[in-house]
């Protein structure tokens, strides 16, 4: 087996027409389809720089790079930057990110963060990478135990600095790496112990660097565990040090850019949301159609049979931290079922799996209906089948689904996924953590939806609830990973950090809106943001107003505009004005205001304005409306 690391091995093979495919891209009508499918490939360092070149040239003529979505990111740090940037363009295209570098000057760290007009703060980006490995930083080896500890004080503080500088003068949010030690020992197996090593210095700085970025808006890139993973020993080279001032082992360029790409995905809402696992010789050794029952290979005390054990295990961890779970198989239904519900070693059970599909459909088919029934894009799907010719025809038909490619020894099937990457999170809350869930509850909707006959049956029977809040700081992280993420249900895509939240709380003229829903199934969470602002005189503009995808056609948004209605006529608003501005990943919404009974005013080259009065009388849904929050404030207030 090739390298898993080095070599990205769950990306397929580089294709022979690669270096032509990357000339031809200035002529194609979609370049950004066609650099995500390069990108995808196992690049190396020199192919990543090709595909860095022809997206230059691209953007320099002008071309759009949609479905790719734009990214400023600056990178500045303690060595050399020139390979990276264009390793960190090309990767981030693999992660659906048409990314533009801003690359500051060799160490030029502190002057770039505090300089009101340094590169980076005119630019204005959206990030900043701090590349710093532990040469940037004021860490000191040979010291005692409390002069350590203000050691390691003095590199958080020169790292908390800079963040503070980017984000007081370039309002860039920051992406701060741990940092790896280097791997020559001074005290052999005590280092770790010893206060004034190296290893002991990086190990308490990583903790607090931690503990300093959690409950912020900057993310955490932890290049240390990256280099622990590959090897101290492989991840820092002396002699690329010492002549080019590389901070690792240029061979890993191509892996530090990916995992920085897939940050990148994550604060755009671009990973992936669902698993869709075949089954014989996926989760189980054997054909369960040929072998039956008691033939398939699965368990404790047989190499093989743990191998998938560890599949299934990988599957039910991440279902815990929120990834759905659905089947795709060529199987008898009831068959590949009685897995589930009578084998005693199978640790996933049926009542894991969102979505079933087990048939003779080819799997593009079913793969392309499980994304309906879970009311989630293709882009959201990563699909694990052991069978290559099956990885290739589902690449080939559905490129938006990720397919990691797979070893022979199912051993490494879980090693594998797992370092794919495919569900990277820059944070994590109680409700991310219920997602799988809420779409498991959601496919169960679908059904139900089947048997009640018609629509208004159907609603009537969810016994729904739909709870108005304003912005809140309970529930600001969860308001601005849903502005970050969403992109079809999303009338102006417009992005807002926490700190743009927590003023938008507090500023008076502004009026805000989170929405949940409750059903007889469960807690859908927050499934909708509203911002207005003051337009002229007694009007409101919808500055934003997004949604998340698994309540549609439920008529929560009509809801929410009679919610609007009702708000904008206590404060003396006339009308509304609204704004749907194309971005090519919401087509869905083109026709939301109209269908909402608004009237359009202007057109202006792709984006539309829409209006309508605040005595506009909305026709309410079957829910029982919840604004007990405003009600509290306005006691508060009145």
């Amino acid at each position: 087996m090739s390298d898993l690391f080095t070599e990205l091995a769950w990306l397929p093979k580089v294709p022979l027409d690669f270096r032509q495919s990357c000339r031809t891209l200035l002529h194609r009508a979609d370049p950004g389809r066609a650099i995500a499918q390069l990108a995808g490939f196992a690049l190396d360092e020199n192919q990543l720089a090709r595909l860095a070149d022809a997206i230059e040239r691209l953007r320099a003529a002008g071309r759009s790079l949609a479905p790719l979505v734009p990214f400023k990111l600056g990178v500045l740090g303690n060595a050399t930057l020139e390979p990276l940037v264009p390793a960190l363009v090309a990767s981030a295209a693999r992660h659906g990110i048409a990314l533009e570098c801003v690359r500051a000057d060799y160490a030029q760290t502190m002057a770039e963060a505090l300089t009101p007009d340094s590169v980076i703060n005119r630019a204005q980006p959206d990030a900043v990478l701090l590349s710093l490995d532990y040469r940037g930083l004021p860490l000191t080896p040979g010291l005692g135990a409390g002069e350590a500890a203000a050691n390691v004080a003095d590199a958080l503080r020169f790292v908390q600095e800079l963040r503070t500088g980017f984000r007081r003068y370039g309002r860039a949010l920051c992406i701060v790496q741990t940092v790896p030690p280097p791997p020559e020992a001074l005290f052999g197996s005590f280092d770790r112990a010893a206060p004034a090593t190296l290893r002991s210095l990086t190990a308490a700085f990583n903790s607090a660097l931690a503990q300093s970025v959690a409950g912020t808006e900057d993310v955490m890139f932890d290049v240390a565990a990256l280099a622990e993973t590959v090897g101290l020993g492989r991840w820092h080279s002396p002699t690329q040090w010492n002549v080019a001032k590389f901070s690792f082992d240029s061979r890993f360029l191509p892996l530090y850019a990916d995992h920085a790409g897939r940050i990148l995905g994550a604060l755009r809402g671009k990973s992936r949301r669902a698993l869709v696992l075949d089954l014989d010789d996926t989760l189980w050794g054997g054909v369960v159609g040929d072998d039956g029952l008691e033939g398939i290979v699965i368990g404790q005390g047989d190499a093989t049979g743990e191998a998938y054990l560890d599949v299934q295990r990988m599957a039910l961890a991440l279902r815990r931290r929120g990834v759905v779970l659905a089947v795709s198989s060529k199987n008898d239904e009831s068959v590949a079922r009685s897995v589930f519900l009578k084998h005693p070693e199978m640790l996933l059970r049926e009542n894991h799996i969102a979505v079933f599909r087990a048939n003779w459909s080819d799997k593009a088919t079913n793969l392309r209906a499980i994304a309906a029934e879970l009311s989630l894009g293709l882009d959201s799907l990563v699909f694990l089948d052991d069978n290559p010719a099956e990885r290739g025809l589902i690449r080939e038909l559905l490129p938006e689904v990720a397919v990691p490619e797979l070893p022979e020894d199912p051993a490494l099937y879980a090693r594998t996924l797992a370092a794919a990457g495919y569900f990277e999170s820059v944070a994590f809350s109680h409700e991310d953590g219920s997602r799988a869930d809420f779409y498991q509850d959601n496919a169960r909707r679908a059904l139900l939806q089947t048997q009640a006959g018609d629509l208004d049956a159907y609603l009537a029977s969810l016994e729904m609830r739909i709870v108005f809040r304003p912005f809140d700081a309970t529930g600001r992280s969860r308001i601005a990973q849903l502005i970050n993420k969403s992109n079809q249900f999303n009338l102006t895509t417009r992005r807002y950090s926490e700190l743009d939240v927590a003023a938008l709380e507090s500023d008076p003229d502004v009026f805000t809106l989170q929405v949940r829903l409750i059903d007889a199934f469960g807690d859908n969470g927050m499934i909708g943001v509203i911002i207005c602002r003051p337009l002229g005189v007694r009007a409101w503009e919808i500055d934003t107003w997004l949604m998340s995808c698994r309540v549609l056609g439920r008529r929560v948004e009509q809801m929410a505009l009679r919610e609007l209605l009702h708000h904008a006529r206590l404060r003396g608003i006339e009308r509304l004005v609204g704004r749907y501005i194309p971005t090519g990943r919401n087509a869905m919404v083109a026709d939301h205001y109209r269908k909402l009974g608004f009237a359009p005013v202007e057109e202006v080259g792709s984006i539309t304005t829409w209006e309508i009065a605040a005595d506009a009388q909305i026709a309410p849904a079957p829910m029982v409306v919840d604004r007990t929050a405003f009600e509290l404030v306005a006691a508060a207030e009145g």
